[in-house]
């Protein structure tokens, strides 16, 4: 006997991070009983979005022509290309600094074990894009995982392979931090890889 249409939606909602059988149910039922116009809204806008929302065809940033705002600007500088792991590390860079090059979107990081390797990263694509000669320096703002810090390790590597300067944003106590209150391991890395004060 095939599920009812009701969990076909609890099931069909659970798809989203963070959303599990008991969300889904409030989810659902909030739809059904006062929001069946938002739900038609969502559904055609859900629909439209799967269908026309692609890659860039440079960054592989969500676009829905071929080049997405920051890359077909002119104001950006080319020289400086940071490599992020999703669109909302980059969204988050945009938001909080004044960075005015470009990126590089990996839609991941690398994990051999599910089978994520350069290939799926696009890689390739990124050392077609620094062998141009146009990139000077790669920016490296992978995120401080022990698989973050693998693509880290690997994009430093490609980006010497074709003459450009890595570098890696920098990880520590937060700004406004208490060492007491800093884990063991942001306090361990920060120690680590202290710099001279200039």
């Amino acid at each position: 006997m095939s599920a009812s249409l009701l969990e076909q939606l609890i099931e069909s909602l659970r798809v989203l991070p963070g959303v599990g059988q008991k969300t889904a149910q409030r989810m659902a039922y909030h739809l059904l009983e006062r929001e069946r116009e938002g739900g038609r809204h969502l559904s055609a806008i859900l629909a439209e979005s799967i269908e026309k929302i692609g890659h860039c065809a440079q960054c592989r940033d969500f676009t829905e022509g071929e080049l997405c705002a920051i890359c077909a600007s002119g104001s950006r500088d080319r020289h400086l290309l940071c490599c992020v792991e999703s669109p909302a590390d980059r969204l988050a860079i945009e938001q909080a600094t004044g960075y005015r090059g470009v990126y590089y979107i990996l839609q991941g990081r690398l994990s051999p074990l599910d089978g994520i390797g350069p290939r799926e990263l696009g890689l390739d694509k990124l050392g077609e894009r620094l062998q141009q000669g146009e990139v000077s320096e790669l920016i490296i703002a992978t995120n401080p995982t022990v698989e973050g810090e693998a693509t880290a390790h690997y994009l430093a590597q490609l980006a010497r392979q074709h003459g450009v300067t890595p570098s890696r944003l920098a990880h520590g106590v937060p700004l406004g931090g208490e060492l007491e209150y800093v884990d063991r391991g942001t306090l361990s890395h920060a120690f680590g890889s202290r710099s001279e004060m200039v």
